[in-house]
């Protein structure tokens, strides 16, 4: 070959070589927050010493769905995912000595996010006194979730219906544009859209139908004008998964990108390609990580965390990565530091932000993008055809077919069609020294925190002004009833010194509270699972039979999520396969109270209670519905738990008259049926116990 291209030939093409200056990074973040808001504010300050460029802030259960710490649905729940937020006097501990004009701060709130928002508002007024508040207020960057249509449909910390839903997120998003126009008012997420078990097609096409609804919403409220609609268009924010498969994941966010360009500018007209633009952050997948093998994570995180990193013209704006031990449990400062420092290998020690972007031309990439773009716009056409996403999440069909996409992912795994290693596949392996000592590999929530959180209420209220308070929730209350933007009346219930369980509460009397549709009984299953599944469902038929005293008699199995944890995707596949293997299922959807359980299976005359908690307050609930069968007189009912349960606290519900105890470890669903069936024969003495049906060998 010549050492000099030709005339006639292609000269170097400047778009490929390396530029003298980098890309700035993405912003770094870490979701944390737990136990307490001083401890909470602790950590924050440790995470950007050590280079986090941003806040993502995990608030508890009970703040996310609007209730106190002294609230009984909150028992159990205060601390243990997120920091609890009850009152303004907590919002000024969790941000205590960190300017908030000077931050950039995500807020992973929903139903509440309102109520959120004007606290942090409020204490960014208290940080500059003597500052115009207006001033303060165009200062602040950062984001507030507020995505409900996802709620309905996967993490479940809704409260209202989907038209006062919608009504609360117009008037934040029209509030932001004209008063915070730094601010995004809302993430759309399809990151918990793939945790409920979207394909990459189900999740471009919801995450649309989300935004579609939003924007109609939005416009229809009239609080923005026709020439500032394109600011509305430009503050909206995605916030999206990366599964393992980081090629397609890569297209998926190309054709995002694409899509939303599209969508905007077809449909709202918007011509500025700057607020076109799809800004997006992300935090990878975390239902892939595994509790077998857990070292394994991290690899995993990294070829997620290139998915939305590596092609320049579709990368995340903002990237936070899960720890390697969220199987296990809650990780640890140290867990969360490594997991900041994968990225900042990434972009300080790596060349990848001295190059454009990697992939354009590609005919592999193109043909996959396009692949996708056409699925999802078939997608997106249905659910339009149907009324739109909120008459999609009414009618269940969006519910059935995310629970159905997972139950075949789930298959797939069991029958060794999809690979996970560590788990169906290279299961050999030596002791990590990382989870040699379990309970020392994550973080235990402060057991005191929730005792801490209601004297924190009760000092609040002793100390305030209760007739300002009166005032401010009558105030809100009445705007409730007009179409009037509410975040005026919810900063003065701030200022005055409401709670947030008060706040929620007012707007429960005005627009009522909403159950949405579990998917569980439209979704398909899995019918041809092989031999090991027609032996359980001979098993559960003669088990059904022998107790019934008839030919005709079933096994019925209840399945309930106590408490306030709405991630009910482990729940409803518990509930698909017992369906499939013969059981009669009893599954009334997320967060009820542990009496309400009781009730259930008494009524139903169960043969089995399965429970399902990934809040980490198994400790606090389940020992409660055990309490109440045995008050009720079912004792004898025998009780099965899953979830994200520390080896110690399997052990110790064993002690108290658990029956199993199944982990992430235990993917196996027909196996669980299996065990389940074994529990059910032995509390009737017509079995020895299996030691195949223990879970987890517990």
């Amino acid at each position: 070959m010549s050492d000099t291209q030709p005339e006639s030939g292609p000269g170097p093409d400047p778009a490929h070589e390396r530029r003298a200056t980098k890309d700035r990074p993405w912003v770094m973040r870490t979701y944390a927050g737990h136990s307490t808001a001083e401890a909470s504010n602790a950590l924050y300050r440790t995470n950007l010493a050590k280079g986090q460029t941003g806040l993502s802030v995990a608030f508890d259960l009970p703040t996310q769905t609007g209730y106190d710490p002294d609230s009984p649905l909150a028992r159990g729940e205060v601390g243990k995912v997120g920091v609890p937020v009850p009152h303004l006097g907590e919002m000024r501990k969790l941000f205590d000595q960190i300017p908030l004009t000077e931050m950039n701060t995500s807020m992973t709130i929903n139903a509440t996010a309102m109520w959120l928002l004007a606290m942090y508002q409020v204490v960014a007024e208290e940080q500059n006194p003597g500052v115009d508040p207006e001033e303060v207020a165009a200062q602040l960057a950062g984001t507030t979730q507020n995505d409900i249509i996802k709620e309905y449909l996967s993490r479940g910390t809704y409260v209202f219906g989907p038209e006062h839903s919608l009504r609360l997120i117009s008037d934040v998003i029209a509030y932001t544009v004209h008063h915070i126009p730094k601010w995004n008012p809302i993430n759309i997420c399809s990151y918990h859209l793939q945790e409920a078990g979207a394909t990459p097609v189900q999740e471009i096409a919801y995450a649309m139908c989300t935004a579609i609804a939003v924007l109609d919403a939005v416009k229809a409220s009239e609080q923005v004008s026709e020439d500032d609609f394109g600011k509305v268009v430009g503050r909206i924010s995605f916030f999206v998964n990366a599964g393992v498969r980081f090629v397609e994941e890569m297209c998926k966010m190309r054709a995002f990108v694409e899509l939303w360009d599209e969508l905007t500018r077809e449909r709202y007209g918007v011509t500025d390609p700057k607020m076109r633009r799809f800004r997006y952050g992300v935090q990878v997948n975390s239902l892939g990580l595994t509790e077998a093998q857990p070292e394994n994570n991290v690899q995993r995180i990294v070829l997620e965390m290139l998915a939305v990193t590596l092609s320049k013209n579709a990368r995340a704006r903002a990237v936070q990565l899960p720890a390697w031990n969220e199987a296990l449990g809650l990780p640890r400062p140290w867990d969360q530091q490594w997991s900041l420092r994968l990225q900042q290998v990434l972009a300080f020690e790596s060349d990848l932000l001295e190059y454009d972007d990697l992939f354009d031309g590609s005919p592999v990439v193109e043909a996959k993008v396009r692949e996708l773009v056409d699925g999802a716009k078939a997608e997106i056409d249905r659910v339009q055809a149907m009324g739109g996403a909120i008459a999609a999440v009414d009618s269940g069909y969006m519910k059935s077919e995310l629970v159905s996409s997972h139950a075949r992912r789930r298959a797939a795994i069991e029958a060794g069609q999809e690979t996970i290693v560590g788990v169906n596949r290279f299961e050999t392996t030596e002791s990590s020294p990382l989870t040699a000592d379990l309970d020392a590999a994550i973080m235990v929530a402060d057991p005191r925190a929730e005792q801490a959180a209601i004297e924190s209420v009760r000092a609040w209220k002793a100390a305030r002004d209760e007739a300002a308070v009166s005032s401010a929730l009558d105030a809100l209350a009445a705007a409730a009833k007009t179409r009037t933007n509410l975040m005026s009346a919810t900063l003065a219930a701030a200022r005055a010194g409401a709670t947030t369980g008060e706040w929620a509460q007012t707007l429960r009397d005005v627009f009522g509270e909403f159950r949405a549709p579990t998917g569980v009984a439209g979704a398909v299953g899995v019918t041809e699972a092989g031999e090991a599944l027609a032996q359980v469902r001979e098993r559960v038929r003669r088990t059904g039979a022998e107790l019934s005293g008839s030919p005709e008699g079933r096994l019925r199995l209840l399945v309930g999520k106590p408490g306030l944890d709405g991630h009910s995707n482990g729940a409803e596949q518990v509930a698909v396969r017992a369906r499939d293997a013969g059981f009669e299922v009893i599954y009334q959807g997320i967060r009820l109270t542990p009496e309400q359980i009781v009730s259930a299976a008494v009524a139903e005359d169960v043969h089995c209670v399965g429970l399902s908690i990934l809040s980490g307050s198994h400790m606090e609930l389940v020992p409660a519905v055990l309490d109440g069968l045995r008050s009720a007189g079912a004792g004898d009912i025998p009780v099965i738990v899953g979830g994200i349960i520390p080896e110690s606290d399997g052990r110790r519900l064993l002690e108290l008259g658990v029956a199993a105890v199944y982990t992430p470890k235990d993917f196996g669903l027909t196996e669980i049926m299996a065990g389940i069936v074994e529990v059910i024969r032995t509390a009737h003495g017509l079995a020895e116990r299996s030691s195949s049906g223990s879970g987890s060998g517990r």
